[in-house]
């Protein structure tokens, strides 16, 4: 399927767990199985979103999404074809990384023949297949995407031209055709090393092959979590512009993706701020609604943000001085981490309350399972952000220590809404968090504070966010003698996201 056969969605609904409010369909507050087929449904027969991410990952794999969804909302898909108007896409396991789940991308991949024989059924023809793009995450480097794309058209689509035994029917002829003959694969990158190169990667994952398109998926939240909020900005800002100059050289039509959710740490993009997230990623193809942006605002709200993400005409990004981010990043995220050290063990204290709100396991990080930032362990993002947020410690603080005033200034003229998100951030700031701060991670919150104050940086702290927090530091300092779950789902309803 070429670029002039295929419309490129414009928004993707996600399976991210960051939503602090239940859906009204979901019938446990952990959604799993049949809540994420409604979930796929309502996002795109309600809210209007263009594309849902299917995750393979971490989850009792359902490989038969696509006949659930045919067969239950018969009516809606008649009218949105499955592959043509509306768009399921697949996020498998990375067998590189995630060496317990591997062999679910085997069984994912085997399930696309089977759902196109579904919709073949359903539709009458077999034009448009359901399901033909997957998402590798963590990609580092063009053989992991190669290996998906030629795994898939060399062993399990040729095999259906092989004899059952020699003389015997071929396999087609005996369970008939695979189809689609291929697929395409969607890297996601999620460390800025890679993010810095992802225009080598691409470039080599393109050389053998005569593709008019190439989808390009940028995680926004990871590397927010593992380098610091100004480095993951700055980053996805070299890699979008690494993408533009690709598409030149390459004549191939590249359409990023990116992976915002509704903190500010991890992208701030809810119905409200969509507009200055447009402007800041302006060459931005796809955007991402996460579940705090789908479940814990007004729905004629989510379906106004969504509608505006849709109509959105994308533009490149101005040019900036590539050396000065770069620089940027390395003083910004070797501060993060260095604070991030020292302050882990009270994260994972309190992560261990946040409520998980779809049954997973632990995602596959950068350094294994969980994540690992020099010597120590943390939580999954969504649950750093939460922990952070409840102990009234915006991490968008967490870094910014290193910079100065001339420094800031300069990264405001490549990360537009820096003072925005900053100032939403320091709403939920609770001085009382320094409190039960190690020693030496309060004097780099404090420096940071100091920095903001001589920005000139403007914002209202949230009192009643402040109240809930000072509970969850009270509690904290007496020894954790009681269970902090319920205030920190009070404070995440006031925010409208868990993390």
């Amino acid at each position: 399927m070429n670029n002039l056969e295929r419309k490129i969605p414009r928004v993707m609904s996600t399976q991210h767990p960051d939503n602090v409010s239940i859906p009204f369909f979901a019938e446990t507050s952990d959604m799993s199985g049949e809540d994420e087929i409604q979930e796929a449904y309502y996002a795109f027969s309600h809210l209007g979103c263009c594309e849902q991410m299917w995750d393979s990952e971490g989850k009792e794999v359902d490989n038969y999404v696509v006949k659930k969804l045919l067969t239950k909302y018969t009516h809606f898909f008649k009218q949105k074809r499955l592959g043509r108007e509306v768009f399921l896409t697949l996020r498998v396991p990375n067998p590189s990384v995630e060496k317990d789940e591997a062999k679910i991308l085997l069984e994912t991949l085997e399930s696309i023949p089977r759902s196109m024989d579904v919709a073949k059924i359903f539709y009458g023809d077999d034009n448009f297949p359901p399901v033909f793009e997957v998402i590798l995450p963590l990609t580092t480097n063009a053989p992991e995407l190669n290996r998906i794309y030629y795994f898939y058209k060399n062993f399990l689509i040729e095999r259906q031209h092989k004899q059952i035994f020699e003389g015997d029917i071929t396999l087609a002829d005996w369970i008939g055709e695979f189809l689609p003959e291929n697929i395409n694969i969607i890297p996601l990158f999620e460390d800025i090393e890679s993010m810095l190169r992802c225009d080598e990667i691409v470039s080599d994952f393109l050389k053998d092959k005569n593709f008019t398109y190439q989808r390009v998926f940028l995680a926004r939240s990871d590397p927010a979590m593992n380098y610091g909020v100004i480095s993951a900005i700055l980053g996805n800002k070299i890699a979008l512009k690494k993408l533009e100059n690709l598409s030149k050289e390459k004549d191939v039509e590249i359409y990023p993706i990116l992976g915002a959710g509704s903190p500010p740490f991890r992208g701030n993009l809810t119905p409200y701020t969509v507009d200055k997230v447009l402007a800041e990623y302006s060459s931005v193809e796809t955007f991402t609604v996460q579940s705090a942006f789908k479940f814990d605002n007004p729905v004629e709200d989510v379906i106004e943000g969504i509608r505006k993400l849709k109509h959105f005409t994308r533009y490149p990004l101005k040019d900036f001085d590539e050396e000065f981010a770069l620089t940027m990043i390395e003083k910004s995220s070797k501060e993060y981490k260095k604070v991030v050290e020292i302050i882990a063990p009270l994260i994972n204290e309190v992560s261990n309350f946040v409520p998980k709100r779809r049954m997973r396991k632990l995602h596959a990080g950068l350094f294994g399972y969980s994540r690992s930032i020099g010597k120590v362990r943390l939580p999954r993002v969504i649950g750093f952000c939460c922990s952070c947020y409840s102990i009234g410690l915006p991490p968008e603080l967490i870094g910014l220590s290193a910079l100065t005033e001339e420094e800031v200034r300069g990264i405001k003229d490549i990360y537009r809404n820096i003072a925005l998100d900053l100032s939403i951030a320091m709403q939920y700031f609770n001085p009382k968090c320094l409190d039960i701060l190690p020693k030496e991670s309060k004097k780099a919150i404090l420096t940071s504070i100091e920095l903001l104050n001589s920005l000139n940086l403007s914002y209202e702290p949230n009192l009643n966010h402040r109240e809930i927090t000072s509970q969850i530091i009270r509690i904290i300092r007496q020894g954790l003698n009681k269970s902090l779950t319920e205030p920190i789902i009070e404070a995440a309803h006031i925010r409208k996201f868990l993390g």
